[in-house]
């Protein structure tokens, strides 16, 4: 199960957007398992090719990441406390919401961050699912300039997307700078 739950690390975006195509497609992997384990009738089926099927893209690529990095900052956790929490009598669930959750929230924090540049970087995912209705920013403006020659408006979206993403770096930054010492 490790291996296969890290696959999504070395599968290109444009691989992963292919493969998600024909996984939530109206006659997709999905849909026919779910038909052939007699949840859904064929009728019921239906296509996930819109911002659904770019977000399940989305999170199936980056959620082995962001869990590489929580289970690093988890394993470097003092044990100390979770036994006194441990010993105190607190359960599993306790455990994890107020003592090792705080602990990696900072890394969890900077794992959404990358994750989210990320995203804003992947063009072929929304192109690929989404067909000829694109919906994000990025597809948007390479739909902007290829079919309409609106440089205007890219221009203005790919300013757009520079301050969500500034402002996504600044909040990085800033909790680096914290943790570094520096107010």
């Amino acid at each position: 199960l490790k291996w296969l739950y890290r696959w999504p690390l070395f599968i290109p975006f444009i691989v992963a957007a292919q493969c998600m195509r024909t996984f939530v497609a109206k006659n997709g992997l999905m849909n026919n398992t779910l038909v052939a384990a007699g949840l859904l009738e064929p009728i019921q089926t239906t296509s996930l090719l819109d911002w659904r099927g770019v977000v399940i893209t989305f999170v199936w690529k980056q959620t082995p990441f962001v869990a590489l990095l929580v289970a690093g900052a988890m394993a470097a956790l003092d044990r100390s406390t979770i036994e006194a929490a441990r010993n105190l009598g607190a359960g599993r669930l306790r455990i994890l919401a107020e003592i090792v959750t705080p602990q990696v929230l900072p890394t969890l924090v900077v794992a959404l961050i990358l994750s989210f540049v990320t995203m804003m970087s992947g063009l072929s995912v929304p192109i690929m699912i989404s067909g000829e209705s694109p919906t994000m920013m990025t597809v948007d403006m390479a739909f902007r300039i290829n079919a309409y020659g609106d440089y205007g408006t890219a221009n203005a979206l790919g300013v757009l997307s520079y301050l969500m993403t500034g402002a996504v770096a600044w909040i990085y930054l800033r909790r680096g700078m914290r943790e570094g010492g520096r107010p």
